[in-house]
This record gives C-alpha cells, sequence and structure tokens, in this order.
C-alpha cells in the first residue's frame, strides 16, 4: 500500500540503522539513504520523549533544502532508565554497566520520528516498557563478547540473544524497541 501511496515521492531515509532500513523494505517502500553528520547533543532540562524529539528534529534540520515531492524521515532511540537518557555506549565497560543496571528492572525505550516535507514538519514518537529479569554477569559478558552492543541505545538488541533470554515482558511496540514505531510512521505516512 505504502508503495503505491508514496510513488510520487522521493522518500530519504537518514539513518545508518540496519533496522531501520530492513523496516523501510518490509514495508515496501522505495527509499534513499542519505547521512548526514549531526553532532546529537540536547538541552539538559529535556526529559524522555522530549529528547528523542528534538534530536529527531535536530538531524532533520541538517538537510536544509528538501525539494517539492521529498519526504525526509530522520529518528532517534534512547533507552529511559532511572531518570536518565542511555544512548549507545561509547565503551565495552559502559555497555556492561548499562546492561547490569537494566539487570532486574524495568526501562522505557522511547524512538521519535521526525517527517518532513518541503512546507510540514510532523514528529511522532511511542513509548514501550521493557522488563528485564535478573541477569547473570556471565550472560551480559557472552553478550557483549558474542554481539554489538555498542551500535544500540541502552547497549542490546531485544531481538538478540539478551532480548530472547532476558526479556520477561514489554508493554508497548516489539518494533519501538528494535528502533522504529512502524504502525504510527505507516499511519503517518498513509496520511500524506
Amino acid at each position: 500500500m505504502l508503495k503505491k501511496k508514496l510513488k510520487n515521492y522521493k522518500v530519504i531515509l537518514a539513518s545508518g540503522s540496519p533496522r531501520r532500513q530492513q523496516f523501510f523494505k518490509d514495508l515496501n517502500i522505495e527509499y534513499t539513504t542519505q547521512l548526514k553528520e549531526v553532532d546529537e547533543v540536547y538541552p539538559d532540562h529535556l526529559i524522555g520523549s522530549e529528547i528523542t524529539d528534538y534530536l529527531a528534529e535536530l538531524k532533520s534540520k541538517a538537510f536544509e533544502n528538501l525539494k517539492d515531492k521529498e519526504v525526509l524521515i530522520t529518528s532517534d532511540t534512547i533507552v529511559w532508565h532511572k531518570n536518565k537518557a542511555l544512548g549507545k555506549p561509547t565503551s565495552i565497560k559502559e555497555a556492561k554497566n548499562m546492561l547490569l543496571s537494566l539487570s532486574g528492572n524495568s526501562h522505557k525505550v522511547i524512538t521519535s520520528v521526525c517527517i518532513r516535507t518541503k512546507n510540514n514538519q510532523k514528529i511522532i514518537n511511542d513509548t514501550t516498557v521493557v522488563f528485564f529479569k535478573k541477569l547473570a554477569e556471565k550472560e551480559v559478558d557472552f553478550y557483549i563478547k558474542h554481539f554489538k552492543p555498542l551500535d544500540k541505545a541502552g547497549a542490546y538488541g531485544i531481538q538478540e540473544w539478551i532480548g530472547l533470554i532476558g526479556i520477561e515482558k514489554i508493554e508497548g511496540s516489539y518494533f519501538n524497541v528494535v528502533g522504529l514505531p512502524t504502525e504510527k510512521l505507516y499511519k503517518e505516512l498513509i496520511r500524506l
């Protein structure tokens, strides 16, 4: 359906995430990928979805002049845990500390998407609550050794081994935790 709806548009996905790119393929959206370097810094007073909304819009602003019939899609995901945003870890040690902090606790995964055309912009977001079992340190070490926690907010991918053995339940969208609230994005693109 989206392919037909968007046939007169050039859809630009400004994300290097293989997970987001796969979602676009699965949604049958023809798109191009364009990346622009953005310093992902946000004001200290922002909390929760305010952070991801701000960053998704900031990434969008890197594309200054959209043409008619171009649709730009940018997004950002954080893990919100103990009133703090967890982005992508910068080291193995930080990844381990994040995972041990999430262990035995719940946290929120928040993703915002900015959909922009030449004349309009809309930001949507979604929040999913994730409950982790108490993880053994050897489970965390195994995950870090065999997977890539440094390219994921909160240092984990729900679709990977740690999600299979460690997540007891979620409240909300699974796909949001993977990195894109596909149902909400679909709804907005159908409205274009």
